[in-house]
């Protein structure tokens, strides 16, 4: 057919259940636009085609083993794997090989995925990025930290990818390569054998094409199978539209973009309000990556030990006070809210930026990381130079399915179809 990796994971899914496809098939179209584009998006650190081949011609004589029989995904390459190297973004780590998969990759192999291989991370998921490039514009940064997983999703080369986020390195990747990512409420997803940059905020989540797709694979995960989107949500939600307090470091394109979603979602039925939020609302990568900075610092990256050395020089006063002022906004959380079933809120300052040696900033998203809240970006548009542009979704923490609900509804109210380039 040649086209099969352009298939949602959902309707991917279905058609493998009814064997009116083949996981063969699937993955040989899938390795066909690895084969074709990786040259240039640079997306993989890691390719094992062979033994996803295998697994795939396994598969195709088994009933189904779980929600993502036969579907290839990519792995973060800061996500241990037993079967292929795992460097998380440093030299540090070239020919590091775990002894066992990380817990949510034992996860989605069970469920029946075929892991393709490893996407290219930023170091140790912090800001100096890797080789990917946008593939919207090869001359545009595709987001960090989860950038090799974002650019493989966005460029047809899989379906489903894992990501993580500490600051914004799931939303901002899937802003800047318009596609889906959903970083679910704070420890949904099991985080065992990945490697932790700063504990109280790294989260599990995914890359995918649509809002169901990314459902899927966390429900996939997690066991939750009320996160499943089966049909078109038709209940309208309750829409707080949120410009947060980095609203004057927005560029045209996000601000045209959000005040567009607020009229278009009134227009489609949904009872929309202004919210602001209120007014209260570091080191932890220094300590997490204590081995790697006193054993092996000259192979750090000047980004990296200048990220340390600030970390360290905080003081464990500071430290306690910022994580008191934590606390304290997560207590408001209900009053935010309340009568709300989701806030509406930008992605990004604006389009992906020129070149690849930054990864843009995480301004619009740290706040949802800290507050523990599950996020999903979807994608609205396209404009300058082709590049996608979106919104934020956010739910209350531990409503998840809500949240999902939502996100797909205000998705297909503001036309975001919109993926990477054939």
């Amino acid at each position: 057919m040649g086209s099969l990796n352009r298939l949602s994971a959902t309707v991917a899914a279905r058609k493998l259940a009814a064997r009116e496809i083949t996981a063969v098939s699937l993955l040989g179209d899938c390795l066909e636009r690895i084969s074709e584009r990786e040259s240039a998006v640079r997306a993989w650190t890691f390719l094992d085609t062979d033994a996803a081949m295998q697994r795939a011609r396994a598969l195709d004589t088994q009933a189904s083993t779980g929600l993502l029989h036969g579907i290839p995904i990519g792995v973060k390459d800061l996500f241990d794997t037993f079967d292929m190297p795992t460097s998380y973004g440093s030299p540090i780590y070239a020919n590091h090989r775990p002894a066992a998969d990380a817990a949510c990759v034992a996860l989605a192999r069970a469920a029946g995925a075929i892991v393709v291989g490893k996407t290219v991370t930023t170091e140790f998921a912090t800001f100096h990025p890797g080789p990917t490039r946008n593939p919207h514009n090869l001359e545009h940064t595709p987001g960090g930290s989860s950038s090799g997983s974002a650019a493989a999703v966005a460029d047809w080369m899989v379906p489903l990818a894992f990501g993580s986020q500490t600051a914004g390195s799931i939303l901002r990747p899937a802003a800047f390569c318009g596609v889906v990512g959903y970083k679910p409420t704070f420890g949904m997803v099991i985080r065992v054998g990945v490697k932790m940059i700063a504990d109280p905020l790294d989260t599990i989540g995914v890359l995918a094409r649509s809002v169901p797709d990314a459902a899927l694979f966390v429900a996939a995960l997690t066991g939750r199978h009320e996160l499943l989107i089966d049909r078109s949500t038709v209940e309208v939600p309750r829409i707080g539209l949120c410009r947060t307090f980095e609203w004057n470091r927005a560029q045209p394109e996000t601000v045209a973009v959000l005040e567009d979603a607020g009229r278009r979602l009134r227009a489609s039925g949904a009872n929309v309000r202004e919210v602001t939020l209120p007014p209260p609302l570091v080191s932890e990568v220094a300590k997490s990556l204590s081995h790697e900075n006193l054993v092996h610092r000259k192979e750090l990256s000047a980004d990296m030990t200048k990220m340390i050395d600030a970390g360290l020089a905080v003081s464990p006063q500071q430290y306690d006070a910022a994580r008191s002022l934590t606390r304290s906004c997560r207590a408001m959380l209900p009053d935010i809210f309340n009568g709300l079933d989701v806030l509406v809120a930008p992605s990004a300052m604006g389009y992906a930026p020129s070149g690849i040696a930054a990864t843009g900033d995480p301004l619009f998203n740290r706040i949802w990381t800290l507050l523990h809240v599950p996020v999903v970006h979807v994608p609205v548009a396209r404009g300058s130079h082709t590049l996608p542009v979106g919104v934020t979704v956010v739910g209350a923490v531990g409503a998840d399915r809500a949240t999902l609900r939502a996100a797909e509804w205000i998705h297909a109210r503001l036309g975001g179809s919109e993926q990477a380039h054939g």
